[in-house]
C-alpha cells in the first residue's frame, strides 16, 4: 500500500513536459495551457460583461465583477500615490489570474488527470500511466517565478520611467546610505530588488504546492475520510486562495509605488 500510495503521489506532483523527461530546458505543457486557458477565460468574461453592462439591470456577474473592481481600483488609490494608467488594469489582471489558477486546486485532485489520461489512452494510444497533468499552475515554481519576475522588470521600468535613466543609476549608488559609500549602496539595492521577486514567488509557490499536496493525501483516504476531511479543508483554502491572489496584486502595487519615489 506504502509503495502504491508513493506512485499515485509522485504521479500527481509529475509534469507533462517538452521534451518528455524534464530537465532545465523543457516546457511544463500542463502549466503553460492551463494558465493559458485561465487567461482567456478572464478576457472572455470581463469583455462579456463590458459589451453587456446595464445600469438599470445590472445581472450578478456584473455585480461581482463590479465589486472585484471596486476592491482593487480603492487598493491602488491607498498604496499607489502616483499617476499611472497602467497600474489599476495591472492589479486587476493579476487578482484575477493568480485567483483563477489557485481555484483550480478545488477541483477534484483526480478529475482533470483521469480525463488526460483517458484522452492520452484512447485518441493517441499513450500508456495513462505515463500520462502527467498537474491543473494548478502557481503550484509550479515555474509560473510564480516567471510572474514575479515580470514584476522585477516593471519595478525597472517605472523607476526609469520615473527619474530617467541617470537618476535611476544615480539612486542605486547613493541611497540608502548617501554617494559616499556608492558600493555599498549598490549592493544593497541590487539585494533588495532580488528579494521582491524571491519572495512573492516562492510566498505564492509554498501555500499552493502545500495545499495541493494535502489535497492528494486526502484523496488516498478513504471515501468517508474524504468527505469528514476534504470538504472543511476546501472551504478553508478557499480562504487561502483569496489571500494569495490579494498578496501577490498588493505586494505588486507597493513594489511599483515605491520604485516611483525618490530616496
Amino acid at each position: 500500500m506504502a509503495g502504491s500510495a508513493t506512485e499515485y503521489i509522485k504521479h500527481h506532483l509529475t509534469h507533462a513536459t517538452v521534451p518528455h523527461g524534464g530537465g532545465f530546458w523543457s516546457l511544463n505543457v500542463d502549466t503553460f495551457s492551463v494558465s493559458l486557458l485561465l487567461g482567456f477565460l478572464f478576457l472572455f468574461v470581463f469583455s462579456y460583461v463590458t459589451r453587456t453592462f446595464s445600469v438599470e439591470k445590472p445581472g450578478r456577474l456584473q455585480c461581482f465583477i463590479e465589486i472585484v473592481v471596486d476592491m482593487v481600483a480603492g487598493q491602488v488609490k491607498d498604496v499607489f500615490h502616483a499617476k499611472s494608467a497602467m497600474i489599476a488594469p495591472l492589479a486587476l489582471s493579476i487578482f484575477c489570474w493568480v485567483f483563477m489558477m489557485n481555484a483550480m486546486d478545488l477541483l477534484p485532485v483526480d478529475l482533470l488527470p483521469y480525463l488526460a489520461q483517458l484522452i492520452g489512452e484512447k485518441v493517441f494510444g499513450a500508456d495513462p500511466h505515463h500520462v502527467y497533468l498537474r491543473v494548478v499552475p502557481s503550484a509550479d515554481a515555474n509560473a510564480t517565478f516567471a510572474m514575479s519576475l515580470s514584476v522585477m522588470f516593471l519595478i525597472i521600468g517605472f523607476s526609469i520611467k520615473a527619474k530617467g535613466l541617470g537618476g535611476y543609476v544615480h539612486e542605486l549608488f547613493s541611497a540608502p546610505f548617501g554617494p559616499k559609500v556608492g558600493p555599498i549602496n549598490f549592493i544593497f539595492q541590487v539585494l533588495e530588488l532580488i528579494a521582491k521577486p524571491i519572495s512573492l514567488a516562492l510566498r505564492l509557490f509554498g501555500n499552493m504546492y502545500a495545499g495541493e499536496l494535502i489535497f492528494i493525501l486526502i484523496a488516498l483516504l478513504p471515501w468517508y475520510m474524504q468527505w469528514l476531511l476534504g470538504a472543511p479543508w476546501a472551504i478553508f483554502h478557499i480562504l487561502i486562495i483569496t489571500l494569495q491572489a490579494f498578496v501577490f496584486m498588493v505586494l505588486t502595487i507597493v513594489y511599483l509605488s515605491l520604485a516611483v519615489e525618490d530616496h
